[in-house]
């Protein structure tokens, strides 16, 4: 983008179904955005298996020879509940101990379509934006307008004084990947005077923890 500057995202995390959804387009526009992280170098973080969009973009991702990691809960891996993870995996024993380690992991946030879980993770992602435990920016990829109750949600409880312009501003939207992309990488994040005070750090085990099954 001409004239402004951007972060250097090396990683996205993307939230989306494990279903593919009543639209074709969804599943077209999971596999482009795959492609579009792949042709611009940028590596994948994800919940892993190969299920719905979740398959769709990581196999995009690493046709184009870009690092796919998939973090997922144990629990998942059972009979092979959601497929072979397509890349690298990391097991987890909780649904918060893996939304923690993409958030260490990722430098920015994209949600697809898909249902309460990734409805989920978005908002975990902006709730934690908004307390100022992350300043790293989160999109949703707005495909034939599925979005558009949820912003416009959004923004009647910004009409309602529940959420604060300056939270608003967090949640970026954009209806093709490129765009999306580009949003992301020129956000700059403004914290709140009073929330940005807040002292937030993982005790001393949990980054053992981390550390231990980075190196693993």
């Amino acid at each position: 983008m001409e004239g402004v500057s951007v972060r250097k995202i090396k990683k996205f995390c993307v939230f989306c179904g494990a279903n593919s959804g009543k639209d074709v387009a969804f599943v077209n526009a999971a596999f482009h955005l795959g492609e579009v992280l792949g042709k611009r170098k940028i590596d994948l973080v994800y919940g892993g298996g190969k299920l719905g969009l979740m398959g769709c973009v990581s196999t995009a991702v690493a046709q184009h020879e870009r690092q796919v990691l998939g973090i997922i809960p144990s629990a998942f891996t059972v009979n092979n509940l959601v497929g072979e993870t397509c890349g690298k995996e990391i097991k987890v024993a909780t649904m918060q101990e893996r939304l923690v380690m993409m958030m260490e992991l990722s430098d920015a946030f994209i949600a697809l379509p898909g249902g309460f879980g990734t409805l989920e993770e978005l908002f975990q992602m902006i709730s934690w934006a908004q307390l100022s435990i992350h300043n790293k920016p989160i999109g949703v990829l707005n495909i034939n307008g599925f979005f558009n109750g949820l912003l416009s949600f959004v923004d009647h409880a910004v009409k309602q004084e529940f959420i604060t312009p300056r939270a608003r501003k967090i949640l970026i939207s954009a209806t093709t990947a490129d765009e999306l992309v580009d949003k992301l990488q020129a956000f700059r994040f403004e914290s709140d005077p009073a929330l940005s005070k807040l002292k937030w750090s993982p005790s001393s085990s949990q980054k053992e923890k981390l550390d231990l099954t980075l190196r693993l």
